[in-house]
């Protein structure tokens, strides 16, 4: 809440590297898949494939994080703040929470033997291609979309959807490392792929350390979830003449989001101009502000615990 005016102050603006997302592959591989395939993909893994589709904008994101505020864990800007929350991030994904269990790191990777059968290779095969980097087992991307290609050439559609989610899941939900899959990306899409386990919360932590480290360190590059992060900025800042069924959808109806400058945007931005509520959200559950007795929501990811306490809002 405040005045609607601008703020006179004039930020200063540091420089900020962003990890640009390995999709190309991916995508190439999707163009594979036939309509029926795809049907499939979407009834089993929701829209995390049409997230891989999304052509994220470096300036929008570079810009968003000179207003991320550390102490609160939310951007705050001339006279509002804005948080990204696990019900939006659910709806970006396609993965409501309600019915799933949160998936948890538990810090123990899969064994060998258990990623062979999923992608169906033999043991050996994975052991003579892994990495290990500092004590974690990495297997190289490119290994994985040739068996894909393999697996798209034999029609095991099936089987090649296993392999498609586990490198979207890679490349887009944790893309830690350029070239190899790591074992936690596998561990997430096991929990997702056996026990229904939803990533969403381990996603939105993730995001909120790789802020946190950009604030304490000047190098690290902000590596995380930022297609889901593109879309829910978009759905906040600007509007639509019809309703989205979705983030997505309103996303691709955008036509704003290309031409802005990202920039002046945000710095020019007011709390009476911010859709508060996106339209995709009408009729749909509340925001989640607290846990049990806790005015706060404790989000665990692959590398952090973050207390993320959200601020007011309003419209």
């Amino acid at each position: 809440m405040g005045s609607n005016q601008v703020p006179s102050f004039k930020k200063r603006f540091y420089h900020v590297k962003i990890k640009s997302l390995e999709v190309v592959g991916l995508q190439e591989l999707g163009q594979q898949m036939g309509q029926l395939q795809l049907q499939a993909f979407y009834k089993t893994y929701g829209k995390i494939w049409d997230l891989a589709m999304i052509e994220v904008s470096v300036e929008a994101i570079a810009s968003l994080v000179q207003y991320y505020n550390q102490p609160l864990r939310c951007f705050t800007f001339g006279d509002f703040q804005l948080v990204p929350t696990i019900e939006e991030f659910e709806e970006i994904l396609g993965c409501p929470l309600g019915g799933r269990k949160r998936y948890l790191f538990s810090g123990l990777h899969p064994s060998m033997a258990r990623m062979a059968k999923v992608v169906k290779v033999l043991a050996p095969e994975l052991d003579r291609v892994k990495q290990n980097r500092n004590g974690v087992v990495r297997i190289p991307r490119k290994h994985l979309e040739e068996k894909a290609k393999a697996l798209a050439d034999q029609g095991e559609w099936a089987l090649l959807i296993d392999v498609l989610v586990i490198l979207v899941f890679r490349a887009i939900l944790f893309p830690n490392m350029d070239g190899l899959v790591d074992i936690v990306a596998i561990d997430a899409f096991l929990a997702y792929h056996h026990s229904k386990e939803s990533p969403v919360v381990v996603a939105l932590a993730d995001a909120y350390d790789t802020f946190d480290w950009r604030c304490e360190k000047s190098g690290p590059r902000i590596v995380c979830y930022t297609p889901g992060l593109y879309v829910w900025l978009v759905s906040h800042l600007f509007r639509y003449e019809s309703r989205p069924v979705c983030p997505l959808q309103g996303h691709c109806l955008c036509a704003e989001k290309g031409k802005a400058n990202w920039e002046q945007l945000l710095a020019g931005m007011v709390g009476a101009s911010i859709n508060w509520f996106p339209r995709w959200k009408e009729g749909g559950a509340g925001v989640l502000s607290s846990c049990e007795g806790f005015s706060s929501v404790s989000l665990m990811g692959m590398r952090c615990c973050i207390v993320a306490t959200y601020p007011s809002v309003g419209g």
